[in-house]
Parts: structure tokens; sequence; C-alpha cells
């Protein structure tokens, strides 16, 4: 078997468990579930997290809520329960197969009354039906002949971190094998309904049901002999409001019903899901040849996007922590469409178009925070949840009981061009011009709308400027003329002008009433013209250097070399204040320009800023999406060895919980960025209006990269041979 496929845990380490507990997570573009244990363990996060389940919480406004877990399922032998809490486990693998989604964990146990047992679990949550999820035990006496019994729940006794979100509504059975468990969130009312149906096979099995409170429970009991497997399949459907209106326990039950009606259910219901991961793979795999551990981590990568992409839904979006964890609260950033949605572009268009259409259901919050600010067109959020409303906490508590002002929700204003970035990407990779026509024209504009509005005339020096900002590097707040944010704004004004003269060619109707509607009159697009042509961007015209923003060369200098080996970032480390105060970047704006829009800049530039803002910026604690973009840039630069590096630290960021807070979910930016870095990096792929070309530079090391992406309906295969095979 290619272990390239396989992530596995060899040996239990509770230590470990929260961090492991996101690594393993699976899911199916509908929900996923972090890698809990179906029998429990002290201290675990039993999560699992559906898009657009949200409900209000204190401080951070809304979150995605937790919903009543459908993993239950606890052996006991002899009245003794199952648990690596307890007893003494003799062998121990866990094993996530990418091929097929399926997570498996072996072990044999030894009982405090020391009787040993084997037992497999194997969990899916099915990729054929986004409302179906099924669980196998099989459990093996090895020293003892006795009763065994299982117990499996729907359990709504379950937390955000200790906030309850749910309130039960109704639970009941249905036969001798079926229970379900209706829920309401507190603060939104959306309804949510489970159901679970649970098959013994292998023995004789009398079932029981108990009806405890806000957790139905289904026990099999049976007699099992020495050498004995006996196999335990439990199949759960869940759905939400958003799914079935108000018939969601109805709906749940009838979908149990067809699971039942058919022998093998299990066997069956994996055979669909597998075979829908193959489609997947078919188109998204990446091969790298010579290099085991880089392809093991970029197939994780593209595993854990996989899972957290609504495949049809165009309401919802992917969070920066997916839905792998509580970080961040399951919010929206810039993560996905700067970072996370060129996966989508280029190995399945279609789920890229329903991240971009969610921007596009989301104006309507872009167009009130602009109007709260007393500007024009549509601000869209710094953080995002299901209405596209603001809902980036104002303060989060701190050090020494202190609250600390966080704000990127009031000046972090780059995501409204970085979301215009992506529509125009998504526009050129697949030539959708009915995605721009119907919604990608008016949220390229409507944002434009809001740039005129933000920035300002300064009369006595003759230009425009953005005042009072946050760039990508969030370790300087408040400041002026930030490199990233005035291009930025200069192009996607630009950009939008070509956009309404696409328009008035292509759909003059539809230009005329977009024209109408957002108020583009004569003296709006020829403001437009002015800002591009006097907008202020900070470049020695000589030495070809950018300054980050005004007054970056003046604050102190660190060497972040003479501050390692150290496991905290460096605001950590010195405090906001003082990082404030220095050249520290937790991210390089002015290189983001250069990964994002590399047309636009030669390769003297390039060199100049390249040298002088890498050893400034904080790349091992800092953030976690800067690395992949730097291995991009060196390829670029044509020194892929230079680049292996920074990929390696994108692509294993979670693997190896290199920040020391993958327990708080999955990197998705960064799972993004290792993907790029592969693609765009190592493979030199570039896309233009009209071409498709591909500049390979493998590291020493590669024997062969090859993958394949849509380009504007065609699925195009490369392969390129490195000099590992020469």
């Amino acid at each position: 078997m290619d272990n390239t496929w396989l992530i596995q845990e060899p040996e239990f380490t509770p230590s470990a468990i929260g961090p492991q507990e996101a690594v393993f997570t699976i899911g199916n573009g509908n929900l996923s579930t972090r890698g809990t244990f179906e029998e429990g363990f002290s201290g675990c996060d039993d999560v699992t997290l559906v898009h657009g389940v949200f409900d209000d919480v204190p401080t951070v406004m809304t979150e995605l809520a937790n919903v009543p877990s459908w993993l239950p399922l606890a052996v006991y032998i002899e009245g003794e329960k199952v648990s690596l809490d307890a007893g003494e486990i003799l062998s121990y693998e866990r094993t996530l197969d990418m091929r097929t989604g399926v997570l498996t964990r072996s072990f044999r146990w030894r009982s405090p009354g020391n009787r040993t047992v084997d037992v497999r679990y194997e969990r899916f949550t099915s990729l054929a039906d986004p409302h179906v999820l099924a669980l196998r035990c099989q459990v093996t006496p090895v020293d003892f002949s006795g009763t065994v019994e299982v117990r499996a729940a729907l359990d709504g006794h379950v937390d955000n971190a200790g906030v309850r979100h749910w309130l039960k509504v109704k639970q009941g059975e249905q036969g001798e094998r079926t229970v379900f468990l209706e829920s309401r969130t507190r603060g939104t009312g959306l309804l949510l309904a489970e159901a679970a149906w649970l098959d013994v096979r292998g023995a004789s099995a009398k079932y029981t049901l108990h009806p405890i409170e806000n957790c139905p429970t289904i026990v099999a009991r049976w007699t099992a002999q020495t050498g004995q497997t006996v196999t335990v399949d439990k199949v759960v459907s869940l759905y939400t409001a958003h799914d079935a209106g108000r018939k969601t326990c109805e709906a749940a039950l009838a979908k149990l019903a067809e699971v039942q009606a058919t022998p093998d259910a299990y066997d069956r219901l994996l055979a669909a899901s597998s075979h829908a991961w193959a489609e997947v793979w078919d188109a998204a795999d990446v091969i790298i040849e010579g290099d085991d551990e880089a392809q093991r981590a970029i197939r994780y990568s593209l595993f854990q996007l996989f899972i957290a992409a609504p495949q049809a839904d165009p309401f919802v979006s992917i969070a920066a922590k997916t839905m792998s964890g509580f970080g961040y609260r399951g919010h929206v950033f810039w993560d996905t469409e700067i970072f996370i949605l060129p996966v989508f572009t280029y190995t399945h268009p279609a789920i890229a178009r329903n991240l971009l259409l969610y921007r596009y259901h989301t104006l309507g919050g872009a167009r009130a925070k602009a109007r709260e600010a007393g500007l024009d067109g549509a601000q869209y959020p710094w953080e995002a949840a299901l209405t596209g409303e603001e809902v980036t906490p104002r303060f989060v508590p701190g050090p020494a009981g202190k609250d600390v002002r966080i704000w990127t929700g009031d000046i972090e204003l780059h995501i409204s061009s970085d979301i215009a970035y992506a529509v125009w990407q998504y526009w050129q990779a697949t030539g959708d011009d009915d995605f721009m026509l119907q919604y990608g024209a008016e949220m390229i504009l409507d944002t434009a709308v809001f740039w005129a509005s933000r920035v300002e005339w300064e009369p006595e020096k003759n230009r425009y400027e953005i005042s009072d900002v946050i760039g990508p590097d969030e370790y300087h707040e408040h400041v002026d003329n930030n490199v990233y944010t005035n291009y930025l704004a200069r192009w996607h004004l630009g950009l939008a002008q070509a956009v309404l003269n696409w328009l008035r060619h292509s759909a003059p109707a539809k230009a005329a009433e977009l024209v109408e509607r957002l108020a583009l009159t004569g003296a709006r697009l020829e403001k437009w013209r002015d800002i591009i042509a006097k907008i202020y961007i900070l470049q020695d015209p000589t030495t070809r250097l950018f300054e980050q923003f005004e007054g970056y060369f003046q604050r102190r200098d660190v060497d972040l070399a003479a501050m390692e080996p150290r496991s905290r970032s460096v605001q950590a480390l010195l405090g906001i204040e003082e990082t404030n105060e220095t050249q520290v970047l937790k991210q390089p704006d002015v290189l983001m320009l250069f990964y994002l829009l590399p047309d636009e800049f030669d390769a003297q530039t390039m060199r100049v800023n390249w040298d002088y803002y890498t050893p400034r910026t904080d790349l091992t604690h800092g953030s976690s999406l800067a690395p992949g973009i730097q291995a991009i840039l060196a390829c670029r630069m044509g020194d892929a060895d230079m680049a292996y590096p920074f990929f390696m630290q994108a692509a294993l960021i979670d693997l190896h919980d290199l920040r020391l807070n993958t327990r708080d979910g999955i990197h998705g930016a960064a799972a993004g960025a290792a993907w790029q870095a592969v693609v765009l990096g190592f493979g030199g792929l570039r896309v233009t209006e009209n071409s498709l070309t591909t500049q390979a530079r493998l590291p020493k090391h590669w024997k062969r990269l090859a993958f394949k992406v849509w380009h504007k309906g065609e699925l195009k295969s490369f392969s390129f041979e490195g000099i590992g095979n020469i």
C-alpha cells in the first residue's frame, strides 16, 4: 500500500490528544467531525461543526455551534467500560486514509479486571450524501468469553468551550433500533435533527432503547466467545432547517429508512462515498516523486480543504480554521479568497464559484458596513459569518485580565480588494462570463465605489492617501499609506473600469442597470481615473524599494535570527505596543503584492524587496499565511531549493503542530498556500486572460511533479521530471 495516502498515529500520546483531534478531522463539505474517540476520553473536544449553523455568543457575536454529537459508541466487557483512560493499552494505531476519507483506530486493551479485548473503530462522513455519517465497531475478546454490551447515543450535552448553544426540542425512538434527537439553537432558533440506527452482525444481539434525557441511547448486548469478532454498525442522518425547513426530524428519519431498505447498508454507503472521493482525487491529486513527506503533506492539505468546502451551498464559505476546531469561531476571512480559493478555481471550479457566490449573497452586509462608516458602496467585513455583517470582536480578553482592543474589523480594509481579485482570477481561469455578468461585476464595481469614498484627497500634496489602516502585516496598526492597501485599491479601480467597459460591450443592458443602481455617474468614474493617477505609493524610484507604510523605515530594527530558538511570536515576546514600534513583520505586505500581481514588477524590484523584507518577517511564529507565499516568490526568482523549506513549513504546520495551536483547528490558508507553492511555485503555473503557461523549477531531490488544472472548461495535465531522475 502507498502510505503517502495515509496519516498514521502509531501510538497513543495523551498529551497530544488536542492537536491530534484536529489532525484527524474528517468531513464531507457539509460538516466535519474532529478525531474524538467514540468511547470518549477525559479532556477531549467532541466537536462536529455544520456549515451555516451559527448561534449568538457573548463578545465574539456569533460562532459555529458545536452540534449534538453523533459519535458516542462505548463498549463494555463484563460490565467494564473499554476506555483508554483506564486499564492497559497493549497496542494502538490510528489511520486516516485520504483516498476514501475513512478514519480507523485499532487497539488491544486489558481491563482493570484482567480481560483483554481487541477493538477496531472505523468511521466516515459520506461524500456522496452530505446528510449521512457512519461508524463501525468490531469487538473481539482475546482471553475471555462473556457478556459484551455496546451503548450508542446521540448526545445533546455539547458545548463550545463551555458555551452551550442547544435546547432539546424532542427526542424519541422508531422501531427497536432507531432513535432521534431534535434540537434548536438558543439564540438563532435554528432547528437540527439527528437520527441513529444500530445493526449488530456476527452475534445474536438483544436491543433495548433508553430515553435518557437529551441523549437517546441504543443498547445492544450479546454473549461473546473468545476469538469471535462481532461487527456493530451505527448509521446517522443529520438535517438542519437550511436543508429541510421545519421538518428536520422527518427528513432525518426518512433518510435512515432509505438506508435500511437495502442489505449491507454500511458497506454500500462506504462504497458510494469512496467513489465520490475517487472522482475528487482524479482531478485534484498532486504527485510528488522522490519526497514521501512532501507527497503526504500536500495530499493532506488538499484533503482538509475538500472536506471543508461547501459542495453545493452558495450561502456559506470556508472558515479560517475550516470546521476542525473553535479557532476564530467559524468566521470567514481573506484567507478564503486569497489562499484557499485558487485551489478550487483550478481543481473544482464549481466549488470556487460557490465560495464567490457566498460573497455576492452577503453584499447586503458589506453595504451596511460601508453605510455605518459614512461611506458609499460595499465594504466587506474583516470577519464574516452567515449574513456578511462585521463579526470581528471589538475586544478580547488579554493578559492580566485586561481587555485588548481589536482594530482589524474597523481598519483592515484590503479584504474588499482581495475579494475583487479573487473574482477576477476565477474569471481569467474559467472564462465564466455568466458569473461575471450576473454576480462578479457588481461585486467589483460596488467595492470600487467604496474605495473612491474612502481615499482622502490632500490638495497641498496633490495626491490621494489612505490613512489609519492595518495591512496584512497585523503587527502594525493605525498606519498611513500602507503599500499593499494603496496599490491594490489602485489596481481595483482599474479593474472596475475594465469590467464596466467589458459589460458595456458584452451586455449593454446589464451595464446600464448597474450604472443606474450603483450610481456610477460620470463624475464618479472620473474620480476613479484621478485616484488611479494620483494615489500615493511609497517607493524609492532609484533603489526600487517600497516602504511598507509611512515611517516604517524609521522604526527600530530587530535581529530576528538572534531571537531563535523560540516557540512564540515576536508580538507575544515583546508585546503589542513594543512590536508595533519595530520593523518586525507578521507578514510582508510588499511581497504579497509581488505574489498577486507578478506581471507588474520586474526581477530587480522583486529581489531588492525580498532581500529587505524577508529577514524582518516573523516566518516561524508570525502569520501562518506567509511561508507558502515565500515559497512561490523564491521559485519565481529561480531558487526552488530556497523555496523548499518555506513550502514544508506551510505543508507541515498542522501535521507537526509547528505553531503549537493546531488544537484550535486546521490552518486552512496554510493548506491552500502549500498547494499554490507546489503548482504556482515549483510547477510555475501562470494564467492570464489568453494563456496558460508553466515554468517548472523543482527541488533537487524531487524526481517528478505532476498535477492537473481546469482552464476554461478543459482539464489539463502537467508532468515535470526533476534532476533526481537524471
